[in-house]
């Protein structure tokens, strides 16, 4: 497991030599791993902008034990009021809830649907429909999503984009990662705005909502691969904005680490890049599983539907 500097210096590196490598961050881009494919074992299972089916072909058990609502509330209204005097426009929420299931992790990773996959070794899996940043043909893409629905209510479409406090959350997040990719590309713009994505998983359908940003990167920008990573991260869709003291108000009031949660994997392959940030994710610790999950809190937000929000997240792609 690498450190913060090393972690951007190998990637700059490998990238400066064209050598195509998979790259794991963790949330606060204190350790990761920075791997030439070409030493990959069998620890690191990972499918990357996977269109792959597979069908599950027994029943299983999934439980989820949240946090009591008395539990979150703190948690809350500490964010809420930070909202409130204007020390954040959006601050990223979490907690892990402990599962129950008969599925391994390898068989989470097999047989979830998702776009982006990742099994490391036996500590966690990420099944996330999130994209981070994809890097093709000399241009930088981001596809932050903010925005969820059950899609089994009346007219859940028109009324998740109709939201007013998801339209302000998506606003604001669509703004910081354009700020962010501005830092790196020139030419940065929105080129999709809200649209929306159908999520199915093991009890329900879920309506996401996503945007596309995209900007052009320079001729060199191989050389710097790690430098760029080192600027964009933490994230902006699983943190807020501001983002340095949205970090604080994040450790203050969720109280754990979330670790590789919220993080970012990818694969370089030589000339292009894409990468997704770690959500939808499962970690065991002491035998026992945790699912990390959570929701983005404005100042019109509400505790019961942010707290309702963060169990609904919990699920697996799986049916």
């Amino acid at each position: 497991m690498l450190a913060k500097h090393s972690i951007f210096d190998k990637m700059n590196e490998l990238g400066a030599a064209k050598v195509p490598f998979f790259f794991m961050i963790d949330f606060l881009k204190e350790n990761g791993e920075i791997i030439p494919l070409h030493e990959l074992n069998n620890e690191i299972n990972f499918e990357i902008n996977s269109e792959k089916k597979q069908s599950i072909h027994q029943e299983f058990t999934f439980k989820k034990q949240p946090i009591s609502f008395q539990e979150y509330l703190p948690k809350f209204q500490k964010v809420h009021q930070n909202l409130m005097f204007g020390n954040s426009y959006l601050t990223n929420l979490t907690y892990p809830t402990k599962i129950e299931t008969d599925l391994s992790l390898s068989q989470i990773f097999q047989f979830s649907e998702a776009k982006y996959k990742l099994k490391y070794k036996e500590d966690f899996v990420c099944f996330s429909p999130e994209r981070f940043v994809k890097i093709e043909n000399q241009q930088i893409f981001s596809n932050p999503m903010k925005g969820t629905i059950d899609a089994s209510i009346p007219n859940a479409k028109q009324l998740i984009l109709d939201d007013e406090k998801e339209a302000s959350e998506h606003a604001t997040i669509v703004d910081l990662i354009r700020n962010d990719l501005s830092l790196v590309a020139e030419n940065v713009e929105v080129t999709k705005y809200r649209y929306i994505d159908e999520l199915k998983t093991n009890d329900t359908t879920l309506l996401q909502v996503s945007s596309e940003i995209r900007g052009d990167l320079k001729t060199d920008f191989h050389q710097n691969i790690g430098t760029i990573f080192d600027q964009l991260l933490p994230a902006g869709s699983i943190c807020g904005a501001p983002k340095k003291k949205t970090l604080q108000i994040i450790a203050e009031a969720e109280g754990y680490e979330r670790k590789f949660y919220t993080g970012v994997f990818g694969v370089f392959d030589g000339e292009n890049l894409d990468s997704a940030v770690m959500i939808r994710f499962i970690e065991k610790d002491n035998e026992a599983l945790y699912f990390k999950s959570g929701g983005g809190i404005t100042a019109k937000s509400k505790a019961k539907a942010e707290y309702e929000e963060l169990i609904q997240k919990v699920y697996v792609p799986i049916y």
